[in-house]
């Protein structure tokens, strides 16, 4: 089950993710993350959600570039042991899923999560949740992985079932695993769940205007809206 994969997966990575998270990315995680982050466009004054926030590095970065209150939540231990020792990012960390957010209704200005779709087991009963808790007129945004088409999908397919997990080697055998858990993830899940059915799924949710941004070739999704 997706719920059962990401704690098997992010259990024991923690103190290496930033890090190794960049370099199997090919440096384009970073840049993803910027392009989540401007999607938000918050004030000084705003409250931001961020889920799976993981070590923090999303809720890092929209504390650096607008200076709002942001709360963290994940549901991995070892990841957040990590995100409180970023001082002064968090209102507060909290561990949790997705799928019941220990919160009320339109309690956030905004709200931002990171490869967070492929781990629930029901993608559109998430994005309703994480749509409750957002004010009307709030921001929703999202990075993930994606799987690029036409000439690109070969090597794409090669370096994330060979490349990713020969790279994860290097690092350690846990990095390996996920290296070679990724490619098969990442392309299931999509075909399950294409584009087209996720963004309707945002839709359903109340959440309009919604866009889609491949970057990287197809290889990142930023994908964003506004709480109706």
């Amino acid at each position: 089950m997706p719920a059962a994969d990401a704690k098997r997966i992010f259990t024991g990575i923690a103190g290496s993710y930033d890090r190794v998270a960049t370099i199997l990315s090919l440096g384009q995680d970073p840049r993803w993350r910027r392009a989540l982050v401007d999607a938000i466009d918050a004030r000084p004054t705003d409250r931001v959600l961020d889920v799976a926030t993981g070590t923090g590095m999303v809720a890092q970065a929209l504390h650096d570039r607008y200076g709002c209150a942001v709360v963290g939540l994940d549901q991995s231990a070892d990841m957040l042991r990590i995100a409180r020792t970023r001082d002064g990012v968090f209102e507060t960390v909290v561990e949790g899923r997705a799928e019941r957010l220990p919160f009320t209704d339109a309690a956030f200005d905004h709200l931002t999560f990171s490869y967070l779709l492929r781990y629930v087991d029901d993608p559109a009963a998430t994005m309703r949740e994480l749509a409750r808790v957002v004010k009307p007129g709030g921001r929703v945004a999202m990075v993930e992985f994606g799987v690029p088409a036409g000439i690109w999908r070969h090597p794409w397919w090669l370096y994330t079932r060979v490349g990713l997990p020969l790279a994860g080697r290097v690092v350690s055998a846990k990095w390996s695993a996920v290296g070679a858990f990724l490619g098969p993830s990442i392309q299931g899940f999509y075909a399950r769940h294409p584009l087209a059915a996720l963004e309707q799924d945002w839709r359903e949710a109340g959440l309009g205007d919604v866009g889609t941004l491949q970057m990287s070739l197809g290889g990142g999704v930023i994908m964003n809206a506004t709480k109706e």
